[in-house]
């Protein structure tokens, strides 16, 4: 086994543990968006918090000693006494207790996880080579139409002739090629639906020989679910401390991840739909990739231990592209030695995969978005053009525009009696209680036959209609002060939602009509919504805590009210007397990140050589920043988007195949970051595989030169004064067309100069690197906010766009 090490015997690591959150909510744990509650704490949670600090009662610690291959800097005795370390390690926890370690960590990295008590924990956190010991996190979900949408956002005109092998799906888009089989996504998530026609392997060709992957077995799942599309399965069932399992099999039972694998590589699927709603193509990103699901997650979350186990695993697997639509919550995010996305990520990353992330759901808040680290992709969330609209119908033929899914089976012409709850309340009742149709606070003689209005907030909305339906009311009309744009569902119950104002004009209505009545329409499709994207309320904002000299996040793509495969057989989605869904609607930045995870797939296939920051780079630099109305991409609070909101953009499907120019973020670059991070170079040589001999820290490292980095976007924090700010980038031509000049181009705020230096780039040939300067000077000593723009280097043929912030 590839274990880390006694080696350098000079120097030790010391990093003091960490105690990372663990995840839940006091009765609830947030899994797919907003909308989909499991209630009660997890049990993995409750462990932890019976644990307690200090604890001698034994926890489930991860231990991490960087990478499982030396770098070139570490001799032959050292990588062999490194080995000798970790061996000594494991044989220790074992001897004292035979069944303590739950995984080990041999392939991208090294290290294990184990039941340790607090001070064994402490104890190997001592110990040279190793990097960090953390207790094992829980970290939570991020919880098709869509392709067309993308497909007509994209500003760039594509070369016709670019691959003979591109094609267009029905509905769809120029997406995958003949030649795009051959790469593979991983998915860490909730496990696969297999029986789902969007995972058939109708025309695939063999499995790529390169594949070392498995496709593991259960009692409900067996390796012939796998085929040419589901070319892997694995789950991770790491025993919680009283030895049940939560994770038995790698089928999903919760639907997030075959919704996930749907979006990222789904096969075509003409006629898909929720029951008639968002019908059309199911396809994913690159649907002639093969699909991998590494099955991390479950109702009690999903645990850093296993999410490590998979990222090991993936890596020795073969993949490509690893796709994760889980993180840490807002605010809680672990340090980067403590953080296992973070840690997986990198040695993937190291190995040539493209690790992409999503943002997280605690928007619109600033500073909210995780998945932060510069090798990761970081995706938010933004709509399509797409609505899912149910009507109020007044007495007098009056419609009012509503959101939402239902299957109202009521008369479509408004015979129903409407009444406002507060009209309903009951003696001993607040008013506030009977507003928001609380329990006990509405006399059911009141109700009964009615359709009511009742006020609402951003918390779940069933409660309310359980009690409306308890005293015999027909609909539910919720009045909110910000509807938001995702179309919740009510199955048959007829519901919608509208804004505080238009619900204001039905109260008007309601005092001034002697038998006010009303009517609510099932829900219809409407197409070619405007404006769209916009970003949506619950998209993790920029800046990063950790650090605010790398924009994050990196880029959106559409996150709400997305149509992809769903469970057989779940029965609590189904509407009465229907068979399941084979297709559900969801929303999140969960939806986003797949979306992103096909079209590096897409970009992969047709760039083979291309690292994962080339690869990124392409994605990043070619996004839009204008709606379907031609104008700059708002929030849903039709404020201006900023790169806080949404990164260089709205993704786009066929610029990032030609992306002209593109950012290499190298080896050097990465371990600069880790040096202005804080690290040490002892530590940064235990942690990476790939070192440079010469490679030394800078004697004055900071998170300011973080800004330095060789990111397509440009970050500078701490904006003071008129001092100038001075970033140096390289780009690497991939035009293809040998001699070529790019001119740089900048849209700067007032208050701010920005001059390129040299303001034209010649190429002579292709994978020529060139580098120039961007000089930031403000015009005024006092800023008072943060100043955002871009530096585009174009010509006749392409337009490579970096955004830049300049946070005061």
């Amino acid at each position: 086994m590839k274990c880390k090490n006694k080696g350098e015997r000079e120097r030790e690591i010391k990093m003091r543990m960490k105690n990372i959150f663990v995840f839940t909510s006091s009765g609830t744990f947030l899994l797919l968006l907003i909308i989909i509650l499991f209630h009660g704490p997890t049990k993995a949670a409750n462990d932890h918090q019976k644990a307690g600090k200090g604890s001698r009662r034994d926890r489930l610690y991860i231990v991490y000693m960087g990478s499982a291959a030396a770098s070139s800097t570490t001799s032959d005795d050292d990588i062999s006494s490194l080995r000798d370390d970790c061996a000594q390690l494991l044989s220790s926890v074992v001897t004292r207790k035979p069944n303590a370690v739950v995984h080990t960590y041999k392939h991208g990295f090294s290290g294990f996880a184990a039941r340790l008590s607090d001070e064994e924990a402490r104890s190997i956190a001592s110990k040279p080579g190793v990097v960090s010991v953390f207790l094992d996190p829980i970290l939570k979900l991020h919880t098709t139409h869509s392709w067309d949408f993308l497909k007509y956002q994209t500003a760039i005109k594509i070369d016709s002739n670019l691959n003979s092998n591109n094609y267009d799906a029905v509905d769809g888009v120029s997406l995958a090629t003949a030649d795009g089989s051959d790469t593979i996504i991983g998915i860490l998530d909730t496990g696969i639906w297999p029986e789902s026609e969007s995972f058939n392997d109708k025309d695939m060709g063999p499995i790529p020989s390169r594949w070392k992957g498995t496709c593991m077995k259960s009692d409900d799942f067996s390796s012939s679910n796998c085929n040419r599309k589901l070319i892997g399965a694995r789950f991770y069932s790491t025993p919680e401390s009283d030895g049940t399992v939560e994770i038995d099999s790698p089928r999903d039972t919760l639907g997030h991840g075959s919704h996930v694998a749907g979006t990222a590589a789904g096969t075509a699927v003409p006629d898909a739909s929720y029951y008639g709603v968002a019908a059309g193509t199911a396809i994913g990103g690159s649907p002639g990739s093969r699909i991998a699901m590494y099955k991390v997650c479950s109702e009690a979350g999903c645990r850093g231990s296993d999410i490590l186990a998979a990222f090991d695993d993936a890596i020795a697997d073969g993949v490509d592209v690893l796709s994760l639509s889980l993180g840490s919550a807002s605010g809680f995010e672990p340090e980067l030695s403590n953080d296992p996305i973070a840690i997986g990520a990198f040695h993937a990353v190291e190995q040539g995969i493209t690790v992409v992330c999503s943002a997280g759901n605690d928007g619109p808040y600033p500073g909210t978005v995780v998945n932060a680290a510069p090798w990761i992709l970081t995706v938010g969330a933004t709509t399509i053009d797409r609505d899912f609209e149910s009507d109020v119908v007044l007495g007098g033929g009056k419609v009012v525009k509503g959101r939402g899914i239902n299957f109202s089976e009521l008369e479509k012409s408004p015979v129903y009696p409407l009444i406002y709850s507060v009209s309903a309340r009951k003696a001993n009742a607040n008013e506030h209680s009977a507003r928001y149709c609380e329990e006990n606070s509405m006399e059911a003689e009141k109700i009964k036959g009615k359709i009511v209005l009742c006020d609402s907030g951003d918390y779940s909305r069933e409660g309310q209609i359980d009690t409306v339906k308890s005293l015999g009311g027909v609909g539910v009309i919720f009045q909110v002060d910000n509807p938001g744009v995702v179309a919740r569902t009510y199955a048959e119950f007829p519901a919608t939602v509208l804004s505080f104002k238009d619900g204001q004009e039905i109260l008007s209505y309601i005092n001034s009509t002697r038998n006010p009545v009303a009517t609510v329409q099932p829900t219809v499709t409407v197409m070619k919504y405007k404006p769209a994207p916009t970003v949506v309320y619950f998209s993790a904002r920029g800046p990063a805590s950790g650090t605010r000299n790398i924009l994050k996040p990196d880029i959106a793509a559409p996150g709400v009210n997305i149509l992809a495969p769903w469970l057989g057989n779940d029965s609590s989605v189904a509407l009465e007397g229907k068979d399941p869904p084979l297709y559900n609607v969801l929303s999140g930045t969960s939806m986003s990140c797949p979306h992103v995870s096909g079209i590096a797939a897409t970009v992969k296939a047709q760039n083979l050589a291309w690292s994962p920051s080339a690869i990124r780079s392409a994605i990043i630099t070619t996004a839009s920043q204008t709606d379907n109305l031609g104008a700059p991409i708002t929030t849903d609070k039709n404020s201006t988007a900023t790169p806080y909101d949404y990164g260089a953009g709205e993704v786009t499907t066929t610029g990032p195949l030609q992306p002209g120019l593109v950012y290499e973020t190298g080896t050097v670059d990465y371990l600069n970051y880790l040096c202005y991070y804080g690290y040490n170079i002892s530590q940064i040589k235990t942690i990476s595989k790939t070192v440079p001999k010469e490679f030394a820290c800078p004697k004055d490292s900071n998170a300011d030169y973080i800004s330095n980095i060789n990111y397509p976007s440009i970050a500078i924090s701490n904006l003071n004064g008129k001092a100038s700010k001075n970033v140096t980038r390289t780009v690497t031509n991939v035009a293809g067309d040998g001699e070529i000049i790019f001119t740089a181009t900048v849209d700067a705020p007032s208050g701010l100069t920005v001059k390129v230096i040299p303001d034209k780039l010649q190429f002579s040939k292709n994978n020529q690197k060139l580098t120039y300067q961007v000089v930031f000077s403000p015009t005024t000593s006092s800023p008072k906010e943060d100043m955002f723009g871009s530096v585009t280097w174009t010509n006749a043929k392409y337009k490579v766009r970096s955004p830049f912030v300049l946070d005061v």
